[in-house]
């Protein structure tokens, strides 16, 4: 089968030809139908530092995904060949104390799809039953491929309740607009969005982001005003990695404010912060790290089947041997989600959205 491999140590990707893999026991194969392009995998592809301490090279990369199921392996019973799935890229133990209560997304072994074992950016994958969800409702070919950051996006925005509050949002990546779209839609007062980029502040904008603010030319306490707002922001989800951002989040925040940090921060993670804020005003801050397995993929199935609509973050899509353009694409900034179709060689079209 065709499979986009980092193959050596080194910058770059090849598309080369793999074994098929087989379905063992408790297993599915599933073909790959659309696969999106993450973060991480721009790190792979670029061969950082952390790619090198991470990735142990030939990889199948590729994590986010949709495709139909092809083969079972013995003993699956849940699921069906011709089901239409996602999965979830987090591989579990099973046995620590986490994953024994339920707390699968806490497990301390966890393993990554595409990172440590082979992944999704190819013909066909093999994932474990229960990392297998099932599509039971109708949904867009690019919005499935995308459940496992759309996952990210739900997870952080219902961190804490939502419901008639103000929530800022920094940083206006793919997961930080979806996270706007889903805090309106569970009854936010006001979302504002913020970062540097007009291109995804004008996403931020079309997906129904009360404001979407460029804080190289606005102040966040400055717009405040006119959203009637007297004492800061109820809700903050912190997208950026950036420790200005965290920083301003933290200062416009109200007493009793709550925060969900999703954003990795870079270098060497060290963050400064005003303690004294956080003390004095009783803050909440709560880390995020992938989806709760597996509430927030029903979350998502139920958000989408009551009219949430992302479709506006996915804004491009290729063919599979248009792997190069893709990358591109998505490393330019100059995109929202970017989809790589695997029942095509050429595509090279935005999403047309």
């Amino acid at each position: 089968m065709r499979a986009l491999v980092k193959t050596a140590a080194a910058p770059g990707l090849e598309l080369t030809d793999v074994p098929t893999p087989e379905a063992g026991d408790g297993q599915v194969l599933i073909k790959v139908l659309r696969t999106g392009i993450c973060g991480t995998d721009l790190h792979i592809d670029g061969w950082d530092a952390w790619a090198a301490r991470s990735v142990e090279p030939p990889r199948v990369l590729g994590h986010e995904f949709v495709g139909e199921v092809a083969g079972l392996g013995a003993g699956v019973t849940g699921v069906q060949v011709g089901d239409l799935v996602s999965g979830e890229g987090h591989l579990v133990c099973g046995t620590c104390r986490n994953c024994m209560a339920g707390r699968r997304h806490l497990c301390i072994r966890t393993i990554g799809l595409g990172v440590h074992t082979d992944g999704a950016f190819a013909e066909y994958v093999v994932l474990p039953e229960e990392n297998v969800w099932v599509h039971r409702h109708e949904v867009d070919l690019d919005i499935a491929a995308i459940f496992d950051p759309f996952g990210n996006a739900v997870h952080t925005a219902l961190a804490f309740p939502v419901l008639g509050e103000d929530v800022l949002i920094t940083g206006a990546g793919p997961i930080g607009i979806m996270a706007a779209a889903v805090a309106r839609h569970a009854g936010a007062r006001s979302v504002v969005i913020t970062d540097v980029s007009e291109y995804r502040l004008q996403l931020a904008r079309k997906i129904g982001a009360t404001l979407a603010l460029d804080v190289s030319t606005a102040s966040i306490k400055d717009v405040m005003p006119e959203l009637s707002m007297t004492e800061g922001f109820d809700i903050g989800l912190e997208m950026s990695g950036r420790t200005e951002a965290l920083r301003d989040m933290i200062a416009a925040m109200r007493p009793g404010g709550r925060i969900a940090v999703l954003g990795l921060p870079t270098g060497s993670g060290d963050v400064p912060v005003d303690m004294a804020t956080i003390v004095q005003r009783m803050l909440t801050l709560r880390g995020i790290y992938g989806r709760e397995m597996y509430e927030t993929w029903y979350s998502m199935s139920v958000l989408l089947q009551g009219g949430l609509d992302i479709g506006p973050v996915v804004t491009h899509r290729f063919g599979y041997e248009e792997h190069a353009d893709a990358f591109a694409a998505a490393r330019s900034g100059q995109c929202g989600k970017v989809v790589i179709d695997w029942t095509q060689p050429l595509a090279g079209q935005s999403a047309g959205r």
